[in-house]
């Protein structure tokens, strides 16, 4: 019996350059393996291949909690977040900062 195969897409940004790769998967494929299918690294090679390996994962911006078991169904798009470049808070006191000093 032949395994069903259906299409997902995984999706990866950068602030200048966006890719959004189309995937044949099998039933019971998972969102991790969907992004190891997609060969980011090859598309973003200025990106450390670990990163695809770890980072956060969503399925149309809903954050997974699982993404090494989280299977995925036909026409998912599997979202790869970047790390923040800055901690959020710390980004609001340094523009509260250079607000009240006047810049």
């Amino acid at each position: 019996m032949v395994a069903e195969t259906f299409m997902v897409e995984v999706a990866f940004a950068l602030p200048h350059k966006q890719r959004v790769v189309a995937v044949e998967v099998r039933q019971g494929t998972t969102a991790r393996q969907a992004v190891a299918l997609a060969d980011l690294p090859q598309l973003f090679p200025e990106v450390p291949s670990s990163t695809f390996e770890q980072a956060p994962l969503g399925i149309f911006s809903k954050v997974l909690r699982q993404p090494d078991t989280e299977t995925l169904r036909e026409g998912d798009r599997v979202e790869v977040y970047r790390p923040l470049q800055i901690d959020p808070k710390a980004a609001r006191l340094e523009r509260a900062r250079r607000q009240a000093s006047g810049q």
